[in-house]
């Protein structure tokens, strides 16, 4: 079978398309013949950051130890393991597997959820873990509640345009906060306000809000908690790593501001996939793709995201033999 592998360290270039193994299904395992994938920061970063950071991060000093890469996936069961009960062969899917840009992949049971039959696969396969990260932001970190007003900093891109739609499903007022070119996207996805950062910056405006969920982009902390109502929460989902590592002070910067601020390192679990496929079924969540490259191209796709801002997901599709 044919996968793509991160066979050194260097620019995207490096991610070669090669035949492989086709893998076997451990007990608890199921194999999936993989349709469509999709990028995400868990990709893309690791050639923006640092070296020393990404050989930290891939486990190898000289090449990558672990050259799979890719994490979203959906597709058809093709084999299951011995213990495996929830899914059959002939059954469609969508979860997360690292190695996942390929065109077969072992996925653990716990890491897949049924396919929604009003979605496509390439949509499906847009959902793990952007949804995932935004799901546990809106919902578990900021404590969401009906009427509540919730402000997404960076709601165009993947994990943004999950965001503003979960808070909405939770009965949310949602502010979107996002670049020009990606307001009509804001509008669409059902955001009853928008600000353009690059004409208003929305920590100096007066308003307030219940929880600020920021996805992407940078302000201070202190700029967060001008903008957030008493005893409102800060949820940091990603951006600039000025940002993150703020985010990772400032439970002890914030000790006696009487508001919150939280960080969410995505839990991966099937209860929330299957959260998810609710809401993709009754069109609460509908997911946004801006470009589709297949695998082959899949370095190219990577660089698109690493040079712009892509309007929510940049979508990695396989070719399919069968003729279903």
């Amino acid at each position: 079978m044919k996968a793509i592998l991160y066979t050194k360290y260097g620019p995207p270039d490096v991610l070669q398309l090669q035949e492989v193994g086709k893998p076997s299904p451990k007990d608890d395992e199921v194999l999936v013949k993989v349709y469509a994938s999709s990028v995400n920061a868990f990709e893309w970063r690791r050639f923006t950051l640092p070296l020393v950071f990404v050989r930290m991060f891939s486990g190898g000093i000289r090449e990558p130890k672990d050259m799979r890469i890719g994490a979203d996936l959906a597709g058809r069961v093709e084999a299951v393991g011995a213990s495996v009960r929830q899914f059959k062969p002939g059954d469609e899917v969508f979860g997360i597997r690292r190695g996942a840009f390929a065109e077969y992949v072992c996925v653990p049971e716990h890491l897949l959820a049924p396919k929604p039959p009003n979605v496509s696969f390439e949509a499906a396969a847009a959902v793990p873990l952007a949804a995932l990260t935004a799901l546990q932001g809106v919902r578990d970190q900021g404590q969401t509640q009906p009427g509540q007003k919730v402000l997404i900093n960076g709601s165009g891109g993947g994990v943004g345009t999950f965001a503003v739609q979960i808070a909405k499903s939770f009965g949310a007022e949602v502010t979107a906060v996002c670049g020009t070119r990606n307001l009509d996207v804001a509008r669409s996805i059902g955001a009853d306000h928008v600000i353009d950062y690059t004409q208003e910056d929305f920590t100096k405006n007066g308003q307030r809000y219940d929880v600020i969920v920021a996805v992407n982009g940078y302000h201070s902390i202190f700029d967060y908690r001008r903008a957030l109502k008493p005893n409102g929460i800060y949820v940091v989902l990603g951006g600039s790593m000025g940002q993150i590592f703020q985010g990772m002070l400032g439970p002890l910067l914030w000790r006696f501001a009487h508001k919150t601020i939280r960080g969410v390192f995505t839990n991966l679990n099937q209860k929330d996939l299957v959260f998810l496929k609710e809401l993709l079924e009754t069109g609460k969540v509908v997911p946004v793709i801006d470009r589709r490259y297949p695998l082959s191209e899949v370095a190219g796709a990577v660089r698109y995201m690493i040079e712009g801002h892509p309007r929510g997901k940049v979508v990695i599709t396989v070719e399919r033999t069968d003729k279903e």
